[in-house]
């Protein structure tokens, strides 16, 4: 059923994907991946309704590091932070029982790394989404000790370290006294790593690095991953749109 639900996210089926999560926390109260997969729903259809995932947002550093149009009040997604809140609750009182305990290690990454993306991308306030990043980096380390086949985990740090090491170098040298550290290429490893091996965030982290890649002028390798979520996703126009830009950028003008 999670499964399900997420393939109905990438065809844009946000609607479709949040009954199956709900349907499953019903199924699975227990579970805390229930409530965070409902979290992605609402973010990722609020990253859509904002164009994030598209060469025109990634590819202007005015939107990419400075955040979506709209103000924060205007942005808020309150359906996103009430499940999010909730996901990580519920991970943070199982962890109590089982300190090992991997789904709840993985929804804490998870939770962590899309509030951070809220945070810097959405509601415009990078220092409390870059401190986030500080906590699921650290959360996904506990993860990949104790099961190194986990490389969801991957998805958060790759983004992260992706958008740090993107910043101007004066925000780095700042954030980097603050115990903050990001690295372009790294992050482009780990992305590589989630979308290679990943499971639930495998397609967004192919979405993410694809887009990564342009920014990089690495065009070839862009042109193979959009082709790919195209070919698993066919009902999504956001991908077919981005893979025919990259042969015919003069499109994005008319």
């Amino acid at each position: 059923m999670l499964d399900t639900g997420f393939h109905n996210l990438y065809e844009l089926n946000f609607k479709g994907g949040r009954e199956r999560f709900i349907s499953y926390e019903k199924l699975e109260p227990s579970d805390p991946m229930g409530k965070a997969a409902e979290a992605a729903s609402y973010l990722y259809e609020q990253f859509n309704a904002k164009g994030v995932f598209t060469s025109d947002f990634f590819l202007n550093d005015e939107k990419f590091l400075g955040g979506a149009q709209g103000t924060p009040e205007e942005n808020r997604n309150d359906g996103f932070l009430n499940a999010n809140h909730t996901a990580r609750a519920m991970a943070t009182q199982r962890l109590k029982s089982d300190p090992r305990d991997r789904q709840s290690l993985l929804v804490l990454t998870m939770t962590d790394g899309m509030e951070a993306d809220y945070d810097a991308l959405i509601v415009k306030k990078q220092m409390a989404g870059l401190g986030l990043t500080k906590q699921a980096d650290a959360e996904a380390a506990k993860l990949l000790a104790v099961d190194p086949s986990a490389e969801d985990a991957y998805m958060a740090l790759g983004a992260a370290n992706y958008i740090i090491g993107s910043l101007p170098s004066y925000k780095r040298a700042f954030l980097w006294f603050g115990g903050i550290h990001g690295d372009r290429e790294r992050g482009m490893e780990e992305l590589q790593r989630a979308a290679d091996h990943g499971h639930y965030l495998q397609p967004f982290a192919k979405a993410w690095l694809a887009l990564a890649c342009e920014r990089e002028h690495q065009t070839d390798h862009a042109r193979q991953l959009l082709a790919e979520l195209v070919a698993e996703f066919p009902a999504n126009p956001l991908f077919v749109r981005e893979l025919g830009l990259i042969d015919h950028p003069s499109a994005a003008k008319k």
